[in-house]
Protein backbone atom coordinates (compact mmCIF):
# COMPACT_ATOMS: atom_id res chain seq x y z
CA UNK A 1 0.00 0.00 0.00
CA UNK A 2 1.36 3.46 -1.06
CA UNK A 3 2.12 5.61 2.28
CA UNK A 4 -0.08 8.55 1.00
CA UNK A 5 -3.75 5.60 1.46
CA UNK A 6 -1.79 4.27 4.62
CA UNK A 7 -2.15 7.87 6.20
CA UNK A 8 -5.61 8.20 4.49
CA UNK A 9 -6.85 4.83 6.13
CA UNK A 10 -5.22 5.69 9.49
CA UNK A 11 -7.12 9.06 9.44
CA UNK A 12 -10.90 7.57 8.15
CA UNK A 13 -10.41 5.37 11.29
CA UNK A 14 -9.43 7.61 13.34
CA UNK A 15 -12.63 9.48 12.57
CA UNK A 16 -14.69 6.41 12.79
CA UNK A 17 -13.33 5.32 16.02
CA UNK A 18 -14.50 9.21 17.03
CA UNK A 19 -17.56 8.80 16.41
CA UNK A 20 -18.42 5.55 18.07
CA UNK A 21 -17.12 7.18 20.97
CA UNK A 22 -19.36 10.17 20.69
CA UNK A 23 -22.38 8.27 20.09
CA UNK A 24 -21.62 5.74 22.75
CA UNK A 25 -21.08 9.31 25.38
CA UNK A 26 -24.47 10.19 23.90
CA UNK A 27 -26.43 6.69 24.74
CA UNK A 28 -24.84 6.53 28.07
CA UNK A 29 -25.97 10.45 28.72
CA UNK A 30 -29.35 9.49 27.89
CA UNK A 31 -29.89 6.50 29.56
CA UNK A 32 -28.55 8.18 33.04
CA UNK A 33 -30.78 10.71 32.42
CA UNK A 34 -34.40 8.66 31.03
CA UNK A 35 -35.49 5.62 31.87
CA UNK A 36 -37.68 3.15 32.46
CA UNK A 37 -39.18 2.92 36.00
CA UNK A 38 -41.07 1.48 37.77
CA UNK A 39 -40.54 3.69 41.43
CA UNK A 40 -43.28 4.33 43.32
CA UNK A 41 -44.19 7.49 44.01
CA UNK A 42 -46.90 7.46 46.22
CA UNK A 43 -48.85 4.28 47.66
CA UNK A 44 -51.56 5.51 50.34
CA UNK A 45 -54.68 3.16 50.73
CA UNK A 46 -58.32 4.58 49.75
CA UNK A 47 -59.50 4.50 53.21
CA UNK A 48 -56.58 6.50 54.44
CA UNK A 49 -57.30 9.91 52.77
CA UNK A 50 -58.68 12.39 54.74
CA UNK A 51 -58.03 15.37 52.56
CA UNK A 52 -56.75 16.75 49.09
CA UNK A 53 -55.87 19.92 48.77
CA UNK A 54 -54.71 21.09 45.34
CA UNK A 55 -53.06 24.31 44.20
CA UNK A 56 -52.94 25.31 40.70
CA UNK A 57 -51.01 27.72 38.68
CA UNK A 58 -53.39 29.84 38.16
CA UNK A 59 -53.46 30.22 42.14
CA UNK A 60 -56.86 28.91 42.35
CA UNK A 61 -56.85 26.17 45.76
CA UNK A 62 -59.31 23.58 46.02
CA UNK A 63 -60.03 21.42 49.05
CA UNK A 64 -61.74 17.73 49.48
CA UNK A 65 -62.16 16.38 52.95
CA UNK A 66 -63.94 13.46 54.15
CA UNK A 67 -66.37 14.24 56.75
CA UNK A 68 -68.38 11.12 58.23
CA UNK A 69 -67.36 8.74 55.21
CA UNK A 70 -68.54 11.01 52.33
CA UNK A 71 -66.41 13.66 50.20
CA UNK A 72 -67.00 17.22 50.75
CA UNK A 73 -65.41 20.08 49.03
CA UNK A 74 -64.75 22.60 51.42
CA UNK A 75 -62.84 25.42 49.09
CA UNK A 76 -63.19 27.40 46.93
CA UNK A 77 -67.07 26.87 47.99
CA UNK A 78 -69.00 24.05 50.06
CA UNK A 79 -70.74 21.85 47.94
CA UNK A 80 -70.91 17.93 48.35
CA UNK A 81 -68.20 16.18 46.25
CA UNK A 82 -68.93 14.10 42.98
CA UNK A 83 -68.13 10.37 44.00
CA UNK A 84 -66.82 8.94 40.92
CA UNK A 85 -64.85 12.02 40.52
CA UNK A 86 -63.31 11.62 43.82
CA UNK A 87 -63.08 8.30 43.53
CA UNK A 88 -61.18 8.21 40.20
CA UNK A 89 -59.02 11.18 41.26
CA UNK A 90 -58.26 8.83 44.71
CA UNK A 91 -57.67 5.69 42.81
CA UNK A 92 -54.81 8.40 40.85
CA UNK A 93 -53.18 9.17 43.63
CA UNK A 94 -53.48 6.09 45.79
CA UNK A 95 -50.93 3.78 43.75
CA UNK A 96 -49.24 5.81 41.60
CA UNK A 97 -45.52 4.74 39.36
CA UNK A 98 -44.03 6.69 37.96
CA UNK A 99 -43.02 6.24 33.52
CA UNK A 100 -39.65 7.19 33.76
CA UNK A 101 -37.07 8.92 35.33
CA UNK A 102 -36.23 12.09 33.23
CA UNK A 103 -33.67 13.59 35.54
CA UNK A 104 -32.08 11.99 39.09
CA UNK A 105 -30.84 15.90 40.55
CA UNK A 106 -32.42 17.64 38.82
CA UNK A 107 -30.96 21.15 39.42
CA UNK A 108 -33.37 23.59 37.40
CA UNK A 109 -36.95 22.77 37.36
CA UNK A 110 -38.30 25.44 34.66
CA UNK A 111 -37.54 22.97 31.92
CA UNK A 112 -40.23 20.72 33.07
CA UNK A 113 -42.95 23.24 34.40
CA UNK A 114 -41.98 22.38 38.04
CA UNK A 115 -40.87 25.80 39.14
CA UNK A 116 -44.24 26.71 39.06
CA UNK A 117 -46.28 23.69 38.82
CA UNK A 118 -49.52 23.31 36.92
CA UNK A 119 -50.61 21.03 40.16
CA UNK A 120 -49.95 21.42 43.63
CA UNK A 121 -51.37 18.43 45.14
CA UNK A 122 -51.15 17.58 49.09
CA UNK A 123 -52.54 14.54 50.43
CA UNK A 124 -53.51 14.09 54.35
CA UNK A 125 -53.99 11.43 55.44
CA UNK A 126 -55.64 9.60 58.63
CA UNK A 127 -52.92 9.49 60.99
CA UNK A 128 -52.06 13.66 59.58
CA UNK A 129 -48.97 12.79 57.59
CA UNK A 130 -48.99 14.53 54.19
CA UNK A 131 -47.49 13.42 51.09
CA UNK A 132 -46.76 16.26 48.45
CA UNK A 133 -46.73 15.63 44.86
CA UNK A 134 -45.72 18.25 41.90
CA UNK A 135 -46.85 17.85 38.64
CA UNK A 136 -45.82 20.02 35.82
CA UNK A 137 -46.18 20.62 31.76
CA UNK A 138 -46.96 18.11 29.76
CA UNK A 139 -44.08 15.96 27.83
CA UNK A 140 -43.52 16.84 23.77
CA UNK A 141 -45.25 13.99 22.88
CA UNK A 142 -48.75 14.62 25.27
CA UNK A 143 -48.48 10.86 26.16
CA UNK A 144 -47.38 12.39 29.85
CA UNK A 145 -46.49 15.07 32.29
CA UNK A 146 -43.39 15.67 34.33
CA UNK A 147 -43.91 15.17 37.81
CA UNK A 148 -42.00 15.05 41.17
CA UNK A 149 -42.21 14.61 45.17
CA UNK A 150 -41.49 17.55 47.24
CA UNK A 151 -38.16 17.47 48.63
CA UNK A 152 -37.24 15.00 46.36
CA UNK A 153 -34.59 15.84 43.95
CA UNK A 154 -36.01 13.43 41.06
CA UNK A 155 -38.11 14.31 37.99
CA UNK A 156 -40.19 11.91 36.37
CA UNK A 157 -43.03 11.75 34.19
CA UNK A 158 -46.60 10.22 35.05
CA UNK A 159 -49.13 9.20 32.60
CA UNK A 160 -51.07 11.95 31.36
CA UNK A 161 -54.80 10.63 32.90
CA UNK A 162 -53.09 11.21 35.97
CA UNK A 163 -53.19 14.75 35.53
CA UNK A 164 -56.21 15.14 33.69
CA UNK A 165 -58.00 13.05 36.72
CA UNK A 166 -56.79 15.67 39.10
CA UNK A 167 -57.17 18.66 37.44
CA UNK A 168 -61.12 19.32 37.63
CA UNK A 169 -62.92 22.98 37.81
CA UNK A 170 -65.44 22.91 40.73
CA UNK A 171 -68.52 21.85 38.41
CA UNK A 172 -66.51 18.66 37.50
CA UNK A 173 -66.10 18.07 41.44
CA UNK A 174 -69.34 18.67 42.94
CA UNK A 175 -72.33 16.55 43.36
CA UNK A 176 -74.63 16.73 40.24
CA UNK A 177 -76.75 14.11 41.71
CA UNK A 178 -80.06 15.52 41.88
CA UNK A 179 -81.30 12.82 44.45
CA UNK A 180 -78.74 10.94 46.81
CA UNK A 181 -80.72 7.85 48.52
CA UNK A 182 -79.43 4.57 48.83
CA UNK A 183 -81.32 2.09 46.42
CA UNK A 184 -79.96 -0.85 48.54
CA UNK A 185 -82.02 0.86 51.29
CA UNK A 186 -84.94 2.46 49.74
CA UNK A 187 -88.20 1.34 51.13
CA UNK A 188 -90.80 3.19 49.33
CA UNK A 189 -91.48 5.40 46.15
CA UNK A 190 -94.23 7.91 45.68
CA UNK A 191 -95.13 9.05 42.23
CA UNK A 192 -97.89 11.63 41.14
CA UNK A 193 -97.33 11.94 37.52
CA UNK A 194 -100.34 11.05 34.93
CA UNK A 195 -103.98 10.26 36.53
CA UNK A 196 -103.89 8.72 40.15
CA UNK A 197 -100.69 8.80 42.63
CA UNK A 198 -99.37 5.34 42.71
CA UNK A 199 -96.62 4.20 46.01
CA UNK A 200 -94.49 1.51 46.04
CA UNK A 201 -93.73 -0.43 48.72
CA UNK A 202 -91.50 -3.81 49.15
CA UNK A 203 -93.52 -7.43 49.94
CA UNK A 204 -92.11 -9.86 52.15
CA UNK A 205 -90.22 -11.54 49.55
CA UNK A 206 -88.60 -7.75 48.85
CA UNK A 207 -90.15 -8.02 45.59
CA UNK A 208 -91.60 -4.25 44.59
CA UNK A 209 -95.62 -4.26 44.93
CA UNK A 210 -98.17 -1.08 43.96
CA UNK A 211 -99.61 0.00 47.44
CA UNK A 212 -101.75 2.00 46.42
CA UNK A 213 -104.27 3.58 44.96
CA UNK A 214 -104.60 -0.33 46.31
CA UNK A 215 -102.81 -3.39 46.21
CA UNK A 216 -101.68 -4.50 43.21
CA UNK A 217 -99.18 -6.55 41.52
CA UNK A 218 -96.23 -4.45 40.19
CA UNK A 219 -93.77 -5.21 36.97
CA UNK A 220 -90.57 -5.25 39.07
CA UNK A 221 -88.50 -4.32 36.20
CA UNK A 222 -90.36 -1.42 35.20
CA UNK A 223 -90.04 -0.08 38.64
CA UNK A 224 -86.34 -0.84 38.88
CA UNK A 225 -86.56 0.92 35.88
CA UNK A 226 -87.93 4.44 37.55
CA UNK A 227 -85.59 4.04 40.70
CA UNK A 228 -82.36 3.51 37.87
CA UNK A 229 -83.27 7.16 36.49
CA UNK A 230 -84.12 8.68 39.70
CA UNK A 231 -80.58 7.49 41.62
CA UNK A 232 -78.70 8.88 37.75
CA UNK A 233 -80.89 12.39 37.43
CA UNK A 234 -77.98 14.83 37.05
CA UNK A 235 -78.00 18.27 37.09
CA UNK A 236 -76.61 20.11 33.85
CA UNK A 237 -74.40 22.74 35.08
CA UNK A 238 -73.96 24.07 31.21
CA UNK A 239 -76.62 27.00 31.17
CA UNK A 240 -77.03 30.21 33.82
CA UNK A 241 -78.76 29.39 37.08
CA UNK A 242 -80.93 32.99 36.80
CA UNK A 243 -82.37 31.61 33.64
CA UNK A 244 -82.84 28.16 34.49
CA UNK A 245 -84.91 29.00 37.87
CA UNK A 246 -86.93 31.49 35.31
CA UNK A 247 -87.79 28.67 33.23
CA UNK A 248 -88.53 26.10 35.83
CA UNK A 249 -91.10 28.55 36.85
CA UNK A 250 -92.66 28.65 33.80
CA UNK A 251 -92.76 25.24 32.74
CA UNK A 252 -95.45 22.78 33.02
CA UNK A 253 -95.25 20.13 35.90
CA UNK A 254 -94.56 16.79 34.67
CA UNK A 255 -93.97 14.73 37.64
CA UNK A 256 -93.05 14.63 41.64
CA UNK A 257 -91.75 11.84 43.08
CA UNK A 258 -91.14 11.28 47.04
CA UNK A 259 -88.42 8.32 47.92
CA UNK A 260 -87.76 7.07 51.53
CA UNK A 261 -84.44 5.44 52.12
CA UNK A 262 -83.08 5.29 56.06
CA UNK A 263 -81.93 8.81 55.92
CA UNK A 264 -85.25 10.10 55.48
CA UNK A 265 -87.61 11.51 52.44
CA UNK A 266 -86.21 13.27 49.79
CA UNK A 267 -88.50 15.23 47.07
CA UNK A 268 -88.24 15.91 42.75
CA UNK A 269 -90.43 17.38 40.73
CA UNK A 270 -89.84 17.59 37.30
CA UNK A 271 -91.25 19.88 34.69
CA UNK A 272 -91.08 20.22 30.78
CA UNK A 273 -91.92 23.65 28.46
CA UNK A 274 -93.22 23.76 25.27
CA UNK A 275 -89.74 23.20 23.44
CA UNK A 276 -89.59 19.97 25.61
CA UNK A 277 -86.94 21.71 27.42
CA UNK A 278 -86.47 19.61 31.28
CA UNK A 279 -85.67 21.11 34.62
CA UNK A 280 -85.67 19.59 38.08
CA UNK A 281 -85.98 20.86 41.45
CA UNK A 282 -84.74 18.72 44.74
CA UNK A 283 -85.42 19.10 48.24
CA UNK A 284 -81.27 17.28 48.43
CA UNK A 285 -80.02 20.28 46.44
CA UNK A 286 -80.61 23.91 46.56
CA UNK A 287 -81.98 25.51 43.04
CA UNK A 288 -83.62 24.58 39.82
CA UNK A 289 -81.46 23.12 37.40
CA UNK A 290 -81.70 21.75 33.89
CA UNK A 291 -81.95 18.00 33.34
CA UNK A 292 -81.77 15.32 30.63
CA UNK A 293 -85.60 15.13 28.66
CA UNK A 294 -85.28 10.98 28.95
CA UNK A 295 -85.58 11.79 32.94
CA UNK A 296 -89.44 13.15 32.43
CA UNK A 297 -90.15 10.56 29.89
CA UNK A 298 -89.07 7.93 32.40
CA UNK A 299 -91.87 10.04 34.85
CA UNK A 300 -94.41 11.04 33.00
CA UNK A 301 -96.31 7.26 33.28
CA UNK A 302 -99.85 5.55 34.88
CA UNK A 303 -100.86 3.30 37.34
CA UNK A 304 -101.21 0.73 34.86
CA UNK A 305 -97.50 0.99 33.45
CA UNK A 306 -96.02 -0.38 36.08
CA UNK A 307 -98.73 -3.05 37.02
CA UNK A 308 -97.53 -6.34 36.52
CA UNK A 309 -99.02 -7.49 32.44
CA UNK A 310 -97.96 -11.13 33.15
CA UNK A 311 -100.77 -13.87 34.62
CA UNK A 312 -97.97 -16.26 35.66
CA UNK A 313 -95.45 -14.97 38.33
CA UNK A 314 -93.22 -18.13 37.77
CA UNK A 315 -91.15 -17.12 35.02
CA UNK A 316 -88.15 -18.60 33.85
CA UNK A 317 -88.64 -21.41 37.25
CA UNK A 318 -89.87 -24.29 35.50
CA UNK A 319 -92.87 -25.45 37.57
CA UNK A 320 -92.83 -29.25 38.87
CA UNK A 321 -96.66 -29.36 37.84
CA UNK A 322 -99.03 -27.65 35.53
CA UNK A 323 -103.06 -28.67 36.48
CA UNK A 324 -105.70 -28.07 33.69
CA UNK A 325 -108.69 -29.24 33.82
CA UNK A 326 -108.81 -32.48 32.56
CA UNK A 327 -105.10 -33.39 33.48
CA UNK A 328 -102.24 -32.81 35.24
CA UNK A 329 -98.48 -32.75 34.13
CA UNK A 330 -96.25 -33.92 36.87
CA UNK A 331 -92.69 -33.67 36.71
CA UNK A 332 -90.42 -36.52 37.62
CA UNK A 333 -86.73 -36.71 37.49
CA UNK A 334 -86.13 -34.82 33.43
CA UNK A 335 -89.65 -36.35 32.67
CA UNK A 336 -93.49 -35.28 32.66
CA UNK A 337 -96.02 -37.74 33.47
CA UNK A 338 -100.05 -37.59 33.14
CA UNK A 339 -100.79 -40.01 35.80
CA UNK A 340 -98.77 -43.36 34.63
CA UNK A 341 -98.18 -42.18 31.23
CA UNK A 342 -95.22 -40.38 29.98
CA UNK A 343 -95.57 -37.61 27.97
CA UNK A 344 -93.29 -35.91 25.43
CA UNK A 345 -91.55 -33.68 27.11
CA UNK A 346 -91.18 -30.93 24.40
CA UNK A 347 -95.47 -30.71 23.95
CA UNK A 348 -95.52 -30.10 27.70
CA UNK A 349 -92.97 -28.04 27.47
CA UNK A 350 -94.47 -25.47 24.60
CA UNK A 351 -97.43 -25.10 26.80
CA UNK A 352 -95.33 -23.98 29.48
CA UNK A 353 -94.07 -21.33 27.46
CA UNK A 354 -97.43 -20.11 26.23
CA UNK A 355 -98.67 -19.83 30.00
CA UNK A 356 -95.52 -18.23 30.98
CA UNK A 357 -96.24 -15.49 28.16
CA UNK A 358 -99.77 -14.95 28.83
CA UNK A 359 -99.79 -11.38 29.31
CA UNK A 360 -102.94 -8.58 29.82
CA UNK A 361 -103.29 -6.10 26.93
CA UNK A 362 -105.46 -3.83 29.24
CA UNK A 363 -107.02 -3.81 32.68
CA UNK A 364 -110.73 -3.66 32.28
CA UNK A 365 -112.48 -2.45 35.99
CA UNK A 366 -115.16 -5.69 34.41
CA UNK A 367 -115.06 -9.19 33.13
CA UNK A 368 -117.46 -12.04 32.92
CA UNK A 369 -118.50 -14.10 30.69
CA UNK A 370 -118.19 -18.05 29.54
CA UNK A 371 -115.32 -19.57 31.16
CA UNK A 372 -113.47 -21.79 28.83
CA UNK A 373 -109.64 -22.49 30.57
CA UNK A 374 -108.13 -22.85 33.49
CA UNK A 375 -104.64 -23.70 34.62
CA UNK A 376 -103.36 -24.27 37.79
CA UNK A 377 -99.53 -23.91 38.51
CA UNK A 378 -96.89 -24.96 41.23
CA UNK A 379 -93.57 -24.07 40.89
CA UNK A 380 -90.51 -23.03 43.22
CA UNK A 381 -90.07 -26.04 44.77
CA UNK A 382 -93.73 -25.77 45.57
CA UNK A 383 -93.75 -22.87 47.66
CA UNK A 384 -95.21 -20.91 44.63
CA UNK A 385 -98.96 -22.14 43.41
CA UNK A 386 -100.81 -20.29 40.83
CA UNK A 387 -104.39 -20.57 39.40
CA UNK A 388 -105.79 -18.29 36.44
CA UNK A 389 -109.23 -18.62 34.84
CA UNK A 390 -109.67 -17.30 31.91
CA UNK A 391 -113.74 -16.70 30.10
CA UNK A 392 -115.06 -14.78 27.23
CA UNK A 393 -117.71 -12.82 26.56
CA UNK A 394 -118.40 -11.75 23.26
CA UNK A 395 -115.04 -11.90 21.01
CA UNK A 396 -113.23 -10.52 24.33
CA UNK A 397 -111.49 -12.68 26.43
CA UNK A 398 -110.90 -11.84 30.54
CA UNK A 399 -108.40 -13.77 32.59
CA UNK A 400 -108.47 -13.66 36.21
CA UNK A 401 -105.84 -14.93 39.38
CA UNK A 402 -106.78 -16.98 42.29
CA UNK A 403 -107.70 -14.48 45.03
CA UNK A 404 -107.00 -11.21 43.44
CA UNK A 405 -109.47 -8.90 42.38
CA UNK A 406 -108.03 -7.92 39.04
CA UNK A 407 -109.30 -8.72 35.71
CA UNK A 408 -106.60 -8.75 32.39
CA UNK A 409 -107.95 -8.17 29.61
CA UNK A 410 -106.16 -10.57 26.82
CA UNK A 411 -105.28 -11.06 23.45
CA UNK A 412 -107.79 -13.28 21.41
CA UNK A 413 -104.92 -15.01 19.62
CA UNK A 414 -102.83 -15.91 22.64
CA UNK A 415 -105.55 -17.54 24.26
CA UNK A 416 -105.77 -19.62 21.05
CA UNK A 417 -102.21 -20.47 20.75
CA UNK A 418 -103.03 -21.40 24.51
CA UNK A 419 -105.63 -23.93 24.11
CA UNK A 420 -103.83 -25.37 20.93
CA UNK A 421 -100.52 -26.04 22.92
CA UNK A 422 -102.94 -27.68 25.56
CA UNK A 423 -104.80 -30.15 23.26
CA UNK A 424 -101.09 -30.74 21.35
CA UNK A 425 -99.38 -32.46 24.88
CA UNK A 426 -99.34 -35.72 23.77
CA UNK A 427 -97.36 -39.00 24.26
CA UNK A 428 -93.92 -39.31 23.04
CA UNK A 429 -93.66 -41.55 19.67
CA UNK A 430 -92.61 -45.10 20.12
CA UNK A 431 -88.60 -45.25 20.08
CA UNK A 432 -87.71 -46.35 16.75
CA UNK A 433 -86.81 -50.09 15.95
CA UNK A 434 -82.59 -50.69 15.53
CA UNK A 435 -81.64 -51.65 12.27
CA UNK A 436 -80.57 -54.81 11.96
Amino acid sequence: MKPTGLLVAVAILAVLGGLIWWSNKKQAAASKTSTDTTTKLLSIPDDQFQEIRIKKLTGELQDLRRVNGKWQLTQPTQLSADPDTVGSMVSSLSSLNADKLIEEKAADLQPYGLHVPTLDITVVKKDGKSDELLIGDDTPTGSGAYAKLAGDPRVFTVASFIKSSIDKTPSDLRDKRLLTFDSDKLTRVELQAKGTPVEFGKNNQNEWQILKPRPLRADGSQVETLINKLKDAKMDLSGAQLDIAKNFAAAAKVATVVVADAGGNQTLEVRRDKDKNCYAKSSAVEGAYKVASDLADALDKNLDDFRNKKLFDFGFSDPSKVELKAVTYAKSGDKWLAGSKTMDNTSVQNLIDKLRELSAAKFPEKGGGQPVFEARVTSNDGKRVERVSITKQGSQYFAQRENEPSIYELDSKAVDDLQKAASDVKEPPPPQPKKK
